[in-house]
């Protein structure tokens, strides 16, 4: 069954409103549009698109930047930027100089009227080419392999392309699991040794090598320039590397002593803005990364086994989003038609099919009243009018009690549940219920064995769990 489990938990986005405020917002899609809406039809480009030399100082006046080097630099960026997004059409080279005009291009209108999805998309534009720029290699590094000419000799380049991409992309990959899995980063920075290392080391490797902690050293250096690329299109909020780390240029940092050191290695962590980036660059390249809200306008069968192996919390609000958009009681009949079933998800559909159930209020009664003679879901519908002091609740037959004791438990070890929570249960059904195995080993039910084994192993009392082993032994025998 854990085959079935997805790839990914879900990521809970924030609306798509939000997310276009944010991509605005951005310094260097503004910094990109302000750009596009000055060029005009005097603005010279070369025959790459770029802006020609004799351009960037007035670019980067028109950026509120000195018409120095670096003001020259970050305007460039800029105007790349708004070429690859579309903000701006390059025109081909009319003169004999080589060089193009560029106009507005039909995304820049778009980050004004369009709609929300328009201006993400506009995005995600100029986060491709801001990636692209964050893996390709250093040139300053190879200045040995300029020419005569003052061209780069690729062949000589030990540069792999693909290599660079797959290695960032792991990387965002791994900070957007962590940022997504309960119990992971959440909302906190990830310090970037570790980020670092979850690429590098070896999962089974003890003690790292010199070696491997040279390897983590250089890619954090590396992932240090990277970020700090990322970060002005809004994918992260990023605390550099402190510089007076490194005793001499071109030295590596030392280790990091403790915890409040660690951080001076660089702090990471993806904005909404950025989950929204990382997961969409997912999926586009197939891999599975859910998100809250997926399910909200699918049948109830697809819910409940879509939600299987999601974490409570965001089970519970892709619930919440499920009902939202659908009429109880009918809700309820189409919820409890779906979790029925005798197959190996059988448990775990009735389990949140309960947990769905708990969401309704007094309208649900009805639909459940309905199934208290069913042999599946009877025993559910009873624990909600319970809970909710209904009267008139007739008792459950004893085949009925066995039968939701296993599928409860069935459900719990399908999910890999709580192991003290676990054994809290097994112990307390047993208590509940003198002669437990005499009874649960004859219970109808497709997993009636692997809970009773189950059961055998968890609970404490020695005694008790060869009752259960015994109990299991008897129900495999009987089927």
């Amino acid at each position: 069954m854990s085959g079935d489990r997805p790839t990914l938990p879900p990521v809970r986005l924030h609306s798509e409103a939000e997310l276009a405020r944010a991509a605005l917002a951005a310094p260097l899609l503004a910094r990109a549009a302000r750009l596009a809406r000055w060029a005009g039809p005097g603005t010279r480009v070369g025959a790459g698109g770029e802006l020609v030399e004799e351009q960037l100082p007035a670019a980067a006046e028109a950026l509120g930047l000195t018409a120095d080097e670096d003001g020259a630099a970050d305007a460039s960026e800029a105007w790349r930027i708004a070429v690859d997004a579309g903000l701006v059409d390059v025109t081909d080279a009319e003169d004999e100089d080589g060089e193009g005009t560029a106009v507005a291009g039909e995304s820049l209108a778009l980050l004004t009227s369009g709609s929300p999805q328009d201006v993400l998309t506009t995005w995600l534009d100029a986060f491709d080419a801001v990636f692209a720029d964050a893996t390709a290699p250093v040139l300053d590094d190879f200045a040995d392999l300029i020419g005569d000419d003052g061209e780069l000799d690729f062949d000589r380049l030990d540069w792999d392309p693909q290599a660079e991409a797959d290695f960032l992309e792991g990387v965002l990959g791994n900070l957007y699991l962590l940022t997504v899995t309960e119990g992971g980063a959440g909302e906190g920075p990830v310090p970037l040794p570790a980020l670092a290392a979850s690429m590098i080391v070896p999962d089974d490797m003890g003690e790292p090598t010199d070696d491997i902690l040279e390897q983590v050293s250089d890619a954090m250096m590396r992932l240090d320039d990277q970020f700090r690329l990322l970060e002005p299109i809004g994918l992260v909020e990023y605390r550099p590397v402190d510089e007076a780390l490194m005793a001499e240029e071109g030295e590596e940092p030392a280790p990091p002593v403790d915890d409040e050191d660690v951080a001076r290695y660089g702090m990471v962590r993806l904005t909404p803005l950025g989950l929204y980036g990382v997961r969409a660059r997912m999926l586009e390249a197939g891999v599975e990364a859910p998100a809250v809200g997926d399910l909200a306008d699918k049948g109830a069968d697809v819910l409940l086994d879509g939600i299987a192996y999601y974490p409570e919390a965001a089970a519970r609000a892709e619930t919440e989003q499920w009902l939202a958009r659908h009429e109880l009681p009918s809700a309820v009949r189409e919820l409890l038609a779906a979790a029925r079933g005798s197959d190996e998800r059988g448990p775990l559909r009735r389990l949140h099919c309960q947990q769905a159930l708990a969401l309704t209020g007094p309208e649900a009664e009805p639909a459940l009243r309905e199934v208290l003679d069913d042999a599946e879901l009877g025993g559910l519908a009873r624990v909600w009018l319970a809970e909710r002091g209904a009267a008139d609740v007739p008792a459950p037959p004893e085949a009925m009690v066995f039968w939701l004791a296993v599928d409860t438990i069935a459900a719990q070890l399908a999910v890999d549940g709580d192991l003290e929570e676990l054994q809290g249960l097994v112990e307390g059904l047993v208590g509940q219920h003198s002669g437990f195995f005499d009874a649960a080993w004859r219970v109808e039910h497709p997993a009636t064995a692997d809970v009773l084994e189950a059961m055998g192993r968890l609970h404490p009392d020695k005694k008790v769990a060869k009752e259960a082993r015994k109990a299991a032994f008897k129900a495999r025998s009987r089927a």
